[in-house]
């Protein structure tokens, strides 16, 4: 069983350990730097969307690691016909920090037949727009699966709960964008809650956001690429207030494109590993910190 003292420690970057109270479990977003090529990622990191015309490219992680018996909440903000199966969600032991990037086209086969991975797949009866469901690791290494019109059932079995677990889910298929509405975890005595509490996403936001520029677009002359953060800096100003990584820490870290997004540790790893500002791909030579 995983030790709930550690699952939540802080790993780098969005994988934070951030709690505002006793009863909190923490932020509960998509890892905004490991994502499928065709996703791209909005409000805060909540809402992810699969673009272009293709059925697969569309992995995405929890930000941090999640708990036993936590319920992750979702909403399937659009979908297609044209492709056949939905969603597919699990859990991995690996952290979306230590992946490399592209990401493995779909979850089934190329993750689960790799160690540390496990994943099945949702009937698309429970994955059209509009849906929502939620998802959680039981004490016993099952995933289970409900929503409001569909009674609980098991999805696998067999997840090893000796190491921490990140949620994985595959926008696959006809399911076409999906938004994180938070997660709930009840004790004996309480519910945990997720926090902040997200913001209720409709049909109509999501209808917004059919021009969201994919990652693929991003990647310039570079073999990798990074999420596209949907953060506005305000008109005159280079700075915005949180780190757009981990959305905790303040942004002290000033760019060489102007932009002031990045906490000290953020910054630390997007330049080891992507060497481009995450806002606008300017390449990051000598970041300055502020107050140094």
């Amino acid at each position: 069983m995983v030790n709930e003292s550690n699952s939540g420690t802080s790993v780098v970057g969005s994988e934070t350990s951030h709690k505002c109270g006793r009863s909190c479990l923490g932020p509960l977003t998509f890892h905004p730097l490991a994502v499928g090529a065709m996703v791209s990622l909005s409000h805060r990191c909540r809402l992810a969307e699969r673009t272009g015309a293709t059925f697969k490219n569309g992995l995405v992680f929890s930000s941090r690691p999640v708990k036993i018996q936590e319920r992750i909440h979702l909403r399937v903000e659009k979908d297609s016909f044209q492709w056949e199966g939905a969603l597919r969600v699990g859990f991995t032991t690996v952290p979306p920090s230590d992946r490399s990037l592209p990401l493995p086209v779909m979850a089934i086969p190329n993750l689960t037949e790799v160690q540390g991975h496990w994943a099945a797949p949702i009937h698309y009866s429970q994955c059209q727009a509009g849906s929502e469901l939620e998802f959680w690791l039981s004490d016993e290494g099952s995933v289970f699966v409900s929503s409001p019109n569909v009674k609980q059932h098991k999805l696998l079995t067999g997840v090893d709960l000796s190491k921490p677990l990140w949620a994985m889910l595959d926008i696959y298929g006809q399911t076409c964008a999906i938004s994180l509405l938070g997660s709930e975890k009840k004790t004996l005595f309480q519910t945990r809650r997720s926090c902040p509490a997200p913001e209720y996403l409709t049909s109509l936001d999501a209808d917004k956001h059919n021009s969201l520029i994919p990652v693929s677009s991003l990647r310039g002359n570079s073999d990798e690429c990074v999420s596209f953060v949907d953060m506005k800096v305000p008109a005159g100003k280079g700075s915005i207030a949180e780190c757009v990584v981990c959305m905790v820490k303040q942004a002290r870290v000033t760019l060489p494109c102007g932009h002031r997004c990045l906490c000290n540790l953020c910054a630390s790893k997007v330049l080891q590993q992507f060497g481009t500002c995450p806002l606008c791909r300017y390449k990051i030579s000598a970041p300055s910190v502020d107050g140094i």
